[in-house]
């Protein structure tokens, strides 16, 4: 087995190379005058099963380039698999038209990956679930959440608990946290009254007196979630708490969250963050979730009874 970095998230990469006590292999990721992207792979990958990390997140174009080239570098140096690990999948919110003479970002990223040369993507919390059928080749979808509830529970957050989801679409997921713990669920349902008029926050479910838990599969400028955390408060929490498997926090996202309502905001490390993290925010890492899944892939076990 061997396992190899892109530059996105060398740290998580350092992680997950402890956990499955393989060290990382050495290559070369460089940049020409003109910003054209050259990697060179320092070690022998002949008949090799290779694990190739990379996120695609920020800079989303950059980080995505670097892995189909290193995927090509991988399949003309005859490595015997590619699997191409991404944390943190780009793209994913484009997963469908919205409308006339848009594109579908996430099937285009996923054709390119699998004409690189990729044989398998491993990743984590897909935006979207249909995004697995944009592949012509197997994907391994984790989840983050048994490192949440985890969590939920060391910090004794477990009792008189409502999970929210932020809007409709995450329902079955704050669905399935509920489940797991026995809690409540409510739902916040976001309405524009009328054009130019913020969204209005509904909460369906009651929340007054407990303690409430937004869940969500990425936080980008934090806008969602800082509102939802005072309609909640509104109605009565005691308090609110975030969790998102993909920390994006674009724009004023660090200054939203600071200044929000959220008693704090913990999201995973698949995207390693660019800025000084303030007290308001906690990463968890995911090293041992990947690391497992990618000796069980190695060794041809099953995934799926991770989440069992």
């Amino acid at each position: 087995m061997t396992i190899i970095s892109g530059n996105s998230n060398l740290e998580l990469s350092e992680e997950i190379s402890s956990y499955t006590k393989t060290a990382l292999s050495a290559v070369n990721m460089t940049r020409f005058s003109d910003k054209e992207i050259f990697v060179e792979v320092g070690e022998n990958v002949r008949g090799e099963d290779v694990f190739l990390i990379q996120s695609t997140s920020f800079p989303a174009n950059d980080n995505l380039m670097e892995l189909l080239v290193a995927i090509d570098a991988l399949k003309r140096g005859s490595a015997a698999r590619i699997t191409a690990v991404l944390p943190y999948f780009g793209y994913a919110r484009q997963d469908r038209k919205t409308g006339p003479r848009t594109p579908i970002s996430a099937k285009l990223v996923a054709d390119l990956i699998t004409t690189a040369g990729a044989h398998r993507v491993l990743t984590m919390d897909l935006h979207a679930g249909q995004i697995q059928g944009f592949f012509n080749i197997p994907l391994d979808n984790l989840y983050a959440s048994n490192l949440f509830i985890n969590d939920i529970k060391e910090n004794k957050r477990d009792k008189n608990l409502v999970f929210v989801s932020p809007d409709v679409g995450g329902v079955l997921r704050a669905r399935a946290f509920a489940k797991k713990l026995n809690a409540d669920l409510a739902i916040i349902d976001k309405r524009r009254d009328a054009p130019g008029v913020s969204n209005a926050m509904n909460v369906i479910g009651s929340v007054e007196g407990k303690k409430c838990i937004i869940v969500d599969d990425l936080v980008d400028s934090g806008g969602t979630i800082c509102n939802a955390a005072d309609a909640l408060l509104d109605k009565g929490a005691t308090s609110v708490y975030g969790y998102c498997s993909h920390g994006v926090y674009s724009g004023k996202a660090l200054d939203n969250i600071n200044n929000s309502a959220l008693e704090e905001m913990v999201c995973t490390n698949s995207i390693k963050p660019t800025f000084e993290v303030p007290k308001s925010m906690r990463y968890i890492s995911v090293a041992s979730l990947f690391g497992e899944a990618i000796m069980r892939i190695n060794s041809e076990s099953s995934i799926s009874s991770l989440f069992d």
